[in-house]
Order: C-alpha cells, then sequence, then structure tokens
C-alpha cells in the first residue's frame, strides 16, 4: 500500500470528478489520502470530504499564503478543530518566500501558532517552505526548545542544510513529483541522505505532477510514479518502499487507525 499524504481534493480542479480520482487512487494502490487545509474559514469544506471517503483524512490549517487573510486564527481554535475525529494534522502552515502573498511576519506569527497547536496536541505540523530555508529552521529550532512536537516538511524542495535541521529536531521530510523531474538530481541525492525511517511520499495535488504525467493535473494516484523514482533513489524495491513509507506515515500521523487502508 502507498499513502498519498498531501494533496487537496477541496480544490475545484477535483470538483466535478472527486468520486472517480478516489477510485482510480485505490485502483492504484494507494489506500490512503490526507487532504490538507489552506484556510481554517474553510475547514468545514475539507472536514466534509473527509468525512465522505473511509480512506481519506484531512488537516486543519492556514496557509502561508493566507496567513494575512486569516489573523485571528488562535492555536486554541487549531486545537478545538482538531478534535474531529478525521482531522489527523496541523497545517499546512510555514514561510512562502517566492510568492510573498501574505506580510512576512504574518506568516511567521501564523507558523508559530500552528507550532503550537501541533505541541498541545501531538498531532504532526504539515509545514510548507519556499524560498526561506534560514527562516524556517530559525523558527524550527527556537520552537523546539520551547517543547517538541512533530512535522513534517512537505513537498521537499529546500537546500540540505533544512533536510539536516528538520531530521535532527525529529521532523520527516516528504517528496512530490519533484523528485521525478530531470533535472531535480541535487533533490534526489538530498532523498539518499534522509535517514529510511523518515521519508514520505506525496503529490501535493493538483499541482506538481510526476513524470510521466508532468504538464498534467496531478491527482493521488500518480504517486506510485513518485514512490518509484524514490525507490530507484534509495536503492530499494518498489514494495519495499511503499511499506517503508506507509510505515513511516503511520509513525507520524498515529491518529490514523492502521485498519483504515481502504474502502470509500
Amino acid at each position: 500500500m502507498l499513502v498519498d499524504s498531501h494533496c487537496h481534493l477541496d480544490f475545484a480542479d477535483f470538483e466535478d470528478e472527486r468520486d472517480e480520482i478516489v477510485a482510480r487512487a485505490g485502483a492504484a494502490g494507494v489506500g490512503l489520502m490526507v487532504t490538507i487545509s489552506t484556510r481554517v474559514a474553510r475547514f468545514n469544506e475539507v472536514c466534509a470530504i473527509a468525512e465522505n471517503y473511509g480512506n481519506v483524512y484531512c488537516t486543519v490549517g492556514t496557509h502561508p499564503h493566507n496567513a494575512g487573510e486569516e489573523t485571528g486564527v488562535r492555536p486554541e481554535q487549531l486545537v478545538a478543530l482538531s478534535r474531529h475525529p478525521k482531522v489527523v494534522g496541523i497545517g499546512e502552515a510555514g514561510l512562502d518566500y517566492f510568492y510573498d502573498k501574505a506580510p512576512r511576519d504574518a506568516q511567521a506569527r501564523s507558523f508559530r501558532i500552528h507550532i503550537e497547536a501541533a505541541r498541545r496536541t501531538g498531532l504532526p505540523l504539515v509545514i510548507h517552505a519556499r524560498e526561506a530555508d534560514d527562516d524556517i529552521a530559525a523558527i524550527l529550532r527556537e520552537e523546539t526548545g520551547k517543547g517538541a512536537f512533530p512535522f513534517i516538511l512537505h513537498c521537499f524542495s529546500s537546500g540540505p542544510a533544512l533536510a539536516r535541521t528538520g531530521v535532527e529536531l525529529g521532523g520527516y521530510v516528504s517528496f512530490s513529483g519533484i523528485l521525478t523531474f530531470k533535472k531535480s538530481e541535487a533533490l534526489r541525492e538530498i532523498a539518499r541522505s534522509v535517514p529510511q525511517e523518515r521519508l514520505l511520499v506525496e503529490t501535493d495535488a493538483p499541482y506538481l505532477a510526476p513524470v510521466p504525467k508532468r504538464g498534467k493535473r496531478n491527482e493521488p494516484a500518480y504517486v506510485a510514479h513518485t514512490a518509484g523514482v524514490l525507490a530507484e533513489t534509495i536503492g530499494l524495491s518498489p514494495e519495499e518502499t511503499a511499506a517503508l513509507t506507509t510505515e513511516n506515515f503511520f509513525r507520524l500521523f498515529t491518529k490514523v487507525p492502521r485498519s483504515a487502508d481502504g474502502g470509500a
């Protein structure tokens, strides 16, 4: 079994064929999916999708792009919403200095609020990091000093230093379709450097479809292509890599029952 640890099934790209997309994922061996919250204001929509499918779970949080819109979100609110049985993580939150769609101070405040929610709940924080490696690392080090919290560096496309820091602080590193791109050898080298027990795979669908689907709309079924390249990269068979990344998923996302491996 494979797990797509990060997708966005609430996005409009999937609205007209969500049932078919979930079914195709199952047919491709993807037994579980986590659909990720990007706005607390839209949490009910994300949660409803998770409630509708036995093998889909969700998170609650504010994407850094939206941190300027959701300045009123507090740790207590995230903690309360996370009590829903289908909520298995906090976020995605973090820093994005590439698009800079929200003021950087608002992104940082939101990031710390989500860290506090992850610390209080014990649920993993899904971290978005783009062109902000140094500040992400500094905040992670500072906040870990206040008390450990589980986290995942999702859709990893940063440098080796942030990967090392994340692992050192107890985090996991998740690779998306970017890993399969021809020019991503530096990223594959980072994947080889990450301890195997900290590796996960994801799609970030509808974005970043892996080779050979690059340029098309991504969907959870395609995580199999990323897992195949990860297998080649770290010297395991596809079956071993599926077992490895699935076991890692359950170790991190402890709220997901191990029996939750299929069935819409």
